[in-house]
């Protein structure tokens, strides 16, 4: 686990301090079915490098390792699942490098321990793509990308959701935050224009899922990175 700070300058200038591990944990337990659940998603808005996503990252995968290490291409598959269902923001591009990487690693470990010689590079650049659409530098709170010294942007952070779909097929769909945030926040209620945009409402999440701004063709879960091509 990581230092609570990187430098006292950075508390003052973006108060950035990070949450300890016994913390992380006693707060996961709060909801640790979800944490268990291979694809559950989870949104830190201010991720920092990563302490919460780590820990649901291990979680996940001790469960992904439980039922499909008998099987390579079943736990391959579940522990590509696993990684893209965690989302971060933060406005430091540095930390969310760092983030990204140290998801990267813990899954890179546990993929080669449990398959041993049996890996392919083109799921481990594939797990690099979906990290780096689902780990964003942005402002979760005016919900808009920032640019390297954390002013906001007029860009809107947009997270890809990845499902899987029949076989080994994964489906991408890009979504804005603001409209995922607006269609929690107005839970039940619902105007014309969202409907006549096509959005649904949601049990699990009880809330409004606008449509998506952007859907790709289904493709292989290793072969991601190549979906925005075809």
């Amino acid at each position: 686990m990581a230092e609570q700070i990187k430098s006292k300058d950075r508390v003052a200038d973006h108060g950035e301090v990070f949450t300890a591990e016994r913390e992380v944990n006693a707060m996961l337990d709060l909801v640790k079915q979800e944490t268990e659940r291979i694809e559950s998603r989870f949104l830190e808005p201010a991720c920092g490098t990563g302490n919460f996503l780590v820990e649901v990252l291990r979680r996940k995968l001790e469960i992904v390792r439980k039922k499909y290490k008998s099987s390579r291409a079943e736990y391959e598959k579940y522990s590509v699942l696993a990684i893209s269902s965690l989302y971060g923001v933060d406005l430091l591009s540095d930390n969310v490098q760092e983030c990204q990487d140290r998801l990267f690693d813990i899954w890179v470990k546990e993929y080669r321990t449990v398959c041993k010689n049996d890996v392919e590079s083109d799921c481990e650049d594939a797990v690099r793509f979906i990290l780096q659409h689902n780990i964003l530098c942005g402002n979760a709170l005016s919900m808009l990308r920032v640019d390297d010294a954390g002013n906001d942007t007029s860009e809107p952070i947009i997270f890809a959701q990845w499902d899987l779909m029949t076989g080994d097929l994964m489906k991408r769909s890009d979504y804005r935050l603001d409209e995922m945030m607006r269609g929690h926040n107005e839970a039940k209620q619902m105007d014309l224009d969202m409907w006549m945009d096509g959005w649904e409402y949601d049990e699990e999440v009880d809330g409004w899922i606008p449509a998506p701004i952007r859907e790709y063709e289904p493709i292989n879960y290793w072969e991601v990175q190549h979906g925005e091509h075809i």
